[in-house]
């Protein structure tokens, strides 16, 4: 299987189908001056070059709309026969196009390594981010890349298992993908050390934190090996062309295969030129937007709306480049700006323009932005969609008692919101950590979940813990579910809330109930402020407090108990 696997890479790669510059390697249809910030630099220098060049660009609308963009950078091309197939790297399972059904949108750099974070471009770049078959994705969890000794999974695409002596940096397991892909992953990843070197990494297994050259030894043998053995492909090619209608930037170690080498391998310290063809000279370049890209607005509640920002770019623009918005829906799609002046658009990181989408009905919605005149009458037209949709309905739910209780974490769940048969559409779900440390105050910690359960892996020992869930869909999110407490005494899981301390609502306050006196009682309001301390509650007590949600602790139960006092 591997041999055919092998062969089938090669017949797709063509006959020198997209032709390589004899200095670096180059594809043959690389924008004019885009790369040119790199020339004459190395080592940090060009990484820091690198990571200024690449992070600056526009992001996807979503996370959620991501089968879309799929749908352009990973099926199988018109004359391949698995045309109709989606193209994943990691299963060779057949998935159809008409359904994103036993797909995942993966993060091929696992986003758990910078925290998870969805306040960073990384969270939605398409130049890390692929569809990949559920079982296979699961299994290669959030475990580096490396080569398997011992094997645990194995579908003939995915192998996950014990990495080989010297590698996987101190994780149990690595993640190897088929040898036609290896390369592919490895110029993933060195485009990411560039592109997000200024995040800080929770998981270090094959990176040190950001000082040059990031990648630590064994992943650089590693990496640079794949890269070296499978060098780009067709597929590569062509999804990065893709990606950069797309996001205006691209992963520069397909288009210049050696540029990893001034990097990390073999000429690394040397100046990297990209010689005199690529070089500009006064011609007016316009780097970005670029020709017949897209600006996609995703989905928009009605009433209310999405915006998004342009980037513009490039080198010698002599005149003010004029943005006219045409088409049938044009009047819903507002540039904040009707021109864009050269001095803006040349400096080192462009301009980046806000474009507002206030639809007026519902339905799918498009125009078309034209850029004119920044090269003697020269144009270009950008895309722009966007759907408007009823507001959601969402309906309540209940969180559900946590599993997998350690000294260190624990695994929160909840139920998957629907009305009868019918499950709601939810874009993620919010969990609400609420953190007592013995002595302090409670204080509170949201994190984004996916799924319907959420893996907690910093639980500090002896901290009091309860949980609630939103869930939330265009911006709108339900009501939030029941608080469950985390009960870390027996690792059995968690009990709701109720005892031995509870409380039952009275107009204009709450009744204490619990099995005997409680001391050293104390009640925070939603942001964490004292709005009462008392040295002993008895059962049946009442406490008098105004309209608001409120958290009580005892030094008899420390596990948060909240309660909503009304009028």
């Amino acid at each position: 299987m591997m041999e055919n696997r092998f062969i089938c890479k090669e017949l797709r790669r063509g006959i020198v189908a997209v032709a390589l510059a004899a200095a670096f390697g180059a594809a043959a249809d690389v924008p004019a001056g885009y790369y040119s910030s790199l020339s004459g630099k190395s080592g940090a220098e060009l990484k820091n070059a690198l990571h200024t060049l690449l992070y600056n660009h526009t992001e996807v609308s979503s996370y959620s709309a991501l089968p879309e963009y799929f749908r352009k950078t990973d099926v199988y091309p018109r004359t391949d026969p698995k045309y109709g197939q989606w193209w994943e790297m990691y299963s060779d399972i057949p998935l159809y196009t008409n359904t994103f059904w036993g797909l995942n949108r993966e993060h091929a750099f696992p986003k758990s390594w910078w925290g998870g974070s969805q306040n960073t471009p990384a969270y939605v770049d398409l130049n890390h981010l692929y569809p990949s078959e559920q079982a296979a994705n699961m299994a290669k969890s959030n475990y580096p890349l490396g080569e398997v000794q011992t094997t645990s999974f194995d579908n003939g695409i995915t192998r996950v298992g014990t990495p080989v002596a010297g590698q996987g940096g101190g994780a149990k397991a690595v993640f190897e993908p088929a040898d036609e892909y290896k390369g592919d992953f490895a110029r993933t990843y060195f485009y990411m050390v560039c592109c997000y070197q200024n995040l800080t990494w929770k998981y270090t297994y094959m990176m040190n934190n950001n000082t040059y050259p990031t990648l630590n030894t064994w992943s650089i043998d590693l990496l640079m090996k794949w890269h070296r053995d499978d060098p780009p492909s067709q597929k590569e090619f062509d999804r990065n062309e893709e990606v950069y209608k797309v996001q205006a930037n691209r992963n520069p170690f397909i288009d210049y295969k050696d540029l990893a080498e001034y990097l990390w391998g073999n000429r690394k310290g040397q100046p990297f030129n990209l010689g005199a063809a690529s070089d500009p000279g006064g011609v007016p370049v316009l780097v970005t937007p670029v020709q017949d890209m897209s600006l996609d607005f995703g989905q928009v509640a009605q009433g209310c709306q999405g915006e998004s920002s342009l980037q513009f770019r490039g080198e010698n623009i002599r005149y003010n480049v004029q943005l006219t918005v045409t088409g049938t829906d044009a009047a819903m799609f507002t540039p904040e700006v009707t021109q864009v002046s050269p001095s803006a658009i040349n400096a080192p990181e462009g301009v980046w323009v806000k474009i507002k989408y206030t639809p007026a009905s519902l339905g799918a919605h498009s125009a078309r932005l034209i850029v004119s005149d920044y090269k003697d009458g020269g144009s270009r037209g950008v895309a722009l969609r966007g759907e408007c949709l009823e507001q959601p309905v969402l309906h309540d739910f209940r969180a559900l008692p946590a599993t997998g209780v350690t000294s260190s974490g624990y695994t929160a769940n909840w139920e998957i919101p629907a009305q009868g048969a019918q499950q709601d559409v939810v874009d993620y779900y919010v969990v609400t950590r609420t953190i007592v440390t013995p002595g302090g105050e409670p204080r509170q910690v949201d994190h984004v979940a996916e799924y319907n359960w959420l893996e907690v892996d910093d639980h500090t020992d002896g901290d009091a813990e309860s949980y609630h869930v939103r869930s939330c869909r265009l911006g709108f999110y339900s009501a939030q579910t029941n608080e469950v407490s985390v009960d870390f005494s027996t690792g059995l899981g968690a009990v709701s809330a109720d005892m031995p301390l509870g409380v039952v609502y009275e107009p204009g306050g709450l009744r204490v109930v619990c099995g005997g006196s409680h001391t050293a009682l104390r009640v925070y309001d939603a942001a964490g402020r004292l709005a009462l301390e008392q040295a002993v509650v008895d059962d049946g007590e009442v406490l008098h407090l105004p309209c608001g949600v409120y958290l009580l602790v005892t030094a008899e139960h420390p596990q948060p108990v909240k309660v909503i006092v009304r009028d």
